[in-house]
């Protein structure tokens, strides 16, 4: 018999919450029932059992960042997502030039194969640095650069086959040749594009599966030119939206699960190192930062990043009238399912990693399991 969760309100493999009690053994759930018999126990009365989060576009928090590649900010960022309810992540890296990239890839690789005290890493988003000038955002221009199979390739040797999503803007040279020579090795999302519907849909249409922080960093929706978030609306990609109350509007968030529906929504965090700090000057991609009153932004003024979690977002988008299930869906299942873990995470299921977060009504955390050891 291993460690029982009693009385609990589950959440459910359907999404659906349901008192039932839950059994861990090793570092999979073994049991979901009412009533499990067991000599070690904990009470969870009056408490939800959730899957835990699954943040899959982070660049940092607690003060480090993915791209500082060092072992000890990523051993940081995993205790902090673990304590804010998030199990596991993609380490997200930014335009910066190849050699940074590949020294940055390889630690991850490398932290992969540790045991670690938090949130596991399942790869990395490789954001940048396929991007178009005009909606690079906060990517540093010096480095951008047209699609390359070839400098992929080489990254992706570097990170052990573990770039999980790569971003690209599909207006550049070479992008049509570079979907199609990359698409069986890693999801592919459009990011940081002036593409105008036509050319997003095509890029769609050759094997693109997401859009990236749907909104940002892309030309806006107008009736005579849709563009990018007119092509995600009329096809079956997931749309990645930033619930930081900041980024998109909460009616904007609203729509948008009302018109992709969903199954189709990934909540995300994009935090940078600011997240869980104070205000003040910090970096992101090699370029300073300002935080005010939470708000990130370049020196220009540009939005950079958020510095709320993968939790907190959860909260806001159920804030914002999303069903509380279906945020939990959208942080959990929906990113699980993309970067192809579903099952082994992402929902509460017997034969699943024990990837567990206990909330209060408040949805404040008041306990997590990380593959079945408790670490808070």
């Amino acid at each position: 018999m291993g460690l029982v969760i009693k009385n609990a309100q589950v959440l459910n493999e359907n999404f659906t919450f349901e008192k039932s009690d839950l059994e861990i053994e090793g570092e999979y759930i073994s049991n979901i029932e009412k009533n499990i018999h067991s000599q070690v126990s904990i009470d969870a009365q009056g408490l939800y059992l959730i899957p835990g989060l699954i943040d899959i576009h982070i660049h940092g928090c607690s003060g480090c960042d993915f791209c500082d590649g060092e072992i000890t900010s990523l051993k940081t960022i995993s205790h902090y997502l673990a304590s804010n309810g998030i199990t596991s992540f993609l380490g997200t890296s930014m335009t910066l030039p190849e050699e940074k990239l590949e020294n940055i890839f390889k630690v991850a690789y490398s932290y992969m194969g540790e045991k670690t005290e938090g949130a596991y890493i399942h790869g990395i988003y490789m954001e940048g640095p396929f991007f178009s000038k005009n909606k690079k955002g906060a990517q540093a221009e010096e480095h951008l650069k047209n699609p390359d199979i070839q400098l992929f390739n080489r990254l992706y040797k570097a990170s052990g086959e573990n770039i999980k999503i790569c971003a690209l803007a599909p207006e550049l040279e070479n992008s049509e040749e570079f979907i199609k020579g990359v698409k069986n090795k890693a999801v592919l999302s459009l990011a940081h594009t002036d593409a105008d519907y036509q050319r997003a849909l095509d890029s769609i249409n050759l094997g693109v599966k997401n859009i990236t922080h749907l909104y940002n960093a892309m030309s806006p929706f107008n009736h005579r030119s849709p563009g990018v978030i007119g092509a995600a609306f009329d096809s079956d990609v997931t749309v990645e939206l930033i619930c930081d109350g900041i980024h998109v509007h909460p009616a904007v968030i609203r729509t948008t699960f009302k018109t992709v529906g969903n199954d189709r929504v990934i909540l995300v965090s994009d935090s940078m190192a600011a997240c869980g700090m104070k205000d003040g000057y910090y970096k992101l991609g090699g370029q300073n930062i300002i935080v005010k009153n939470g708000k990130a932004t370049l020196e220009n003024g540009t939005i950079a990043g958020s510095t709320t979690n993968l939790m907190e977002c959860v909260k806001n988008c159920y804030m914002f009238g999303i069903p509380l299930e279906q945020a939990i869906k959208s942080a959990s299942f929906n990113p699980a399912k993309l970067i192809g873990v579903a099952d082994k995470t992402g929902s509460i299921k017997v034969g699943k990693y024990a990837d567990l977060v206990l909330i209060d009504k408040n949805l404040n955390v008041k306990g997590v399991f990380v593959k079945g050891q408790k670490f808070l």
